[in-house]
Formats: C-alpha cells, structure tokens, sequence
C-alpha cells in the first residue's frame, strides 16, 4: 500500500514539475521575443488529459482567425451533419422518352460540391447514353436553389483571389452548363434547339444520375492545404442542414452560434462571418477556438474525421516545411491560418510526457509571417520537448 502511495505521489509531483515547466518556458517566450513589443498574442493551452487549462495569455481577447476559421466550420459540420454526411449533384429529367428521344428538359441539380470533376460529368453523360438516349429535344436547365445569389462572402477582399460561390462547380469552377453541353456534344447526343436557363427542378422529376462525395474527402483538402473554396462549400452545407432553401450563410453562423452556446461561452463575444477564414469580419479568441479542439477530443464522432485532415508539422499539408527535426515533428496537428497582419495556429499536441494537448495561436498586427511562424514553432517546440 505505501508503494502505492509512494508512486501516486511521485506522479503528481512529476507532472506538477512537467507543468510548471511548461508555463516557465513559455513565460521566458512571450517575455523575450521581440516579435511581441509591436503586435498582440492571444494564447490558449489545454491539458486534455488533465482536463485542465496550462496555460493562457490574453485568451479572451478577440481576433481575426485567418484559416483557423475552417476549425469552426469543420467542428460544427461534423457535429450538426455526422462524418457520413454526402455531398451530391444531381442529374433529372421530365417529359418522355420516344423512341432514342427525349422530349423534355434536362435538369443539372447542383449541391455545392467542389469535388465534381470532368469524370463525375462523363459519367453523367454516360449514364444518359445507357438509357439509350442520342437526342434531346427539350433544354438544359440548371437548378442552383441550394443556395442564395450571392457569389462571394461577407468581408471579403475584392482584390483578392476568391472562389465563386455557386451550387454548380465542375472542376472548382461556374461553367458548369457549358461543360455539359460540351460533353453532351462530344458523346454524339444531339441538342435539337440549344436553351440553357436557371430555374427549379419540378418535384415529379426522374432521376438520371447522382454523384456524391463523403465530407472527409472534402475535410482533407480543406484542411490540409486550406482550400477556402472546399471551406465555404461545407459551410453551406452546414447551412442548409436543416433543409433551409436557398442555404443563407446567417444559417450556417445560428448553428456555430449554438455550439458556442454548448461549450458554454457567450455567443455574443464573437463574430463569425464566412466558412474559410477570408473575411476580415470574423472575430474569435483562443480561448474559442481551444474549447472547440476540446468539444472535438472528447466526441469520438468529430475526432476520428478531423483528426486525420489536419497538417503534420514537419511532414504535409501547409505545416510540411515548418517544424522540421524538432521535438514537435510528427507531435503536432493543426490548422495553420495566414492574413495580412494575422498569423494563426490551432491544434493538438503530444507532450512529451504522454498528455494530449490543444491548443490556439493568434498573432495579430505583425509585419513579418517569417517571425510569427518562428514564434508559433518555437512554442510548439515547448509543448513537446
């Protein structure tokens, strides 16, 4: 029994020295770093094996999240549509089919899906051909209610580099008609008149094809490259979750508000505005972003898809080249996050002594991302050593 004792009392004392440590190093960190004298840190670590805040500096302070806006988005997709969640286009038709012609519009029934590639069209194409159809005397009508007309997000830079929100995407782009066309025109399918227009698909419709994607085909790429297009086509899929039409984002920021209100903090403190982080209207703390990573660790359902879509430092995604031969290569998963004046981090790590940790880096105001991301290894380092 003393032995016992004797043990549970040296790990505590061991963990309590592994913690005050920790705090030690990165005291000494924020204390030096002269990155820190001409912009702020907001900081939050968490022991998530201990279940217990390591450590925090200016946590409640909010700040623009750059890319680790996509945590939101993914945490609160996962957790309102599930890891089995699909992402579908769709292809009908009405009328009558005579002879090898269809008398009737064909309709392209668009789910935002930025996966759909000039393949998943073939093989519409094909699917069409296999019901023996060569003629369609009718129109192509494009069925894009899944979502509103706007085609970019609030706060967004105009003279930046942005994707076009639209349910119809062929290969990441809005030309979805006219690639149609185009195959139908290919595989010897004649259009008698060509008329292309947008309008609703009538519910007595016959399905032709459907092609669907899983959500973590999608997660990989969002998160692993910071792809803002696959970002804000989940976020309106969390948008029209409920089965809302068109989609809307404010639908999208009631469900991240209410997981905000879950996690039991004050919904009202911050400000979400878009799925990928571009907006300069997203205001979020790190103290936020933490209690999320926390929410996703303990819910096996959101972890096991996340988990795997988030870059290794020092091995893929945005964090391959960062971190490398350090205590924190392969130790560290997370969502990196860049802006103008803002530099971001949030994740997991594994401490040296076994404990899983997350945690969130918000750099803002800075001039150099050489020294932000030095600053954001060098304290990932800590966390792992």
């Amino acid at each position: 029994m003393k032995r016992v004792v004797c043990f549970l009392l040296f790990v505590s004392i061991f963990a309590h020295s592994w913690a005050q440590d920790i705090r030690q190093e990165l005291d000494s960190l924020i204390a030096t770093d002269p990155l820190l004298e001409t912009s702020q840190l907001g900081l939050m670590v968490y022991d998530l094996t201990a279940d217990t805040v390591l450590y925090a500096h200016n946590h409640r302070q909010t700040m623009r999240p750059a890319s680790t806006m996509k945590l939101v988005t993914a945490i609160t997709a996962l957790d309102r549509l599930s890891g089995s969640y699909q992402l579908k286009t769709q292809l009908k038709y009405t009328g009558m089919v005579e002879g090898r012609t269809l008398r009737g519009n064909l309709y392209l029934i668009g789910g935002m899906d930025p996966m759909f590639d000039i393949t998943d069209m073939r093989g519409f194409v094909e699917r069409l051909s296999s019901l023996g159809i060569d003629t369609i005397h009718g129109a192509i009508v494009t069925d894009c209610s899944m979502k509103d007309t706007l085609r970019w997000g609030e706060g967004w830079c105009w003279d930046d580099d942005n994707p076009v929100l639209t349910p119809l995407l062929i290969n990441r782009k809005p030309n979805f008609a006219e690639r149609f066309v185009t195959e139908l025109s290919n595989s010897g399918i004649v259009l008698d008149s060509l008329t292309v227009y947008e309008d609703y698909t009538p519910s007595d419709a016959t399905p032709i094809a459907v092609c669907q994607h899983p959500v973590d085909q999608l997660l990989l790429r969002m998160m692993k490259e910071s792809d803002n297009l696959y970002a804000e086509c989940l976020y309106y899929q969390l948008a029209g979750c409920y089965g809302y039409r068109p989609a809307r984002a404010d639908y999208a920021r009631i469900q991240e508000k209410q997981l905000v209100k879950h996690l039991g903090l004050d919904a009202a403190s911050y400000r979400f505005a878009d799925g990928s982080g571009l907006s300069l209207y997203n205001y979020v703390s790190a103290e936020l972003l933490t209690m999320l990573l926390r929410y996703a660790w303990q819910q096996p359902a959101i972890f096991s898809h996340l988990e795997p879509s988030l870059p290794v430092a020092g091995e893929d995604g945005t964090l391959k080249k960062r971190m490398k031969k350090t205590f924190a290569q392969g130790n560290v998963k997370a969502k990196t996050g860049t802006l103008t004046g803002i530099i971001s981090l949030a994740g997991y790590a594994q401490a040296a002594n076994g404990h899983q940790l997350c945690f969130a880096i918000i750099n803002q105001g800075v001039l150099s991302a050489r020294a932000a991301r030095d600053f954001q290894d060098r304290l990932c380092v800590v966390l792992c050593k």
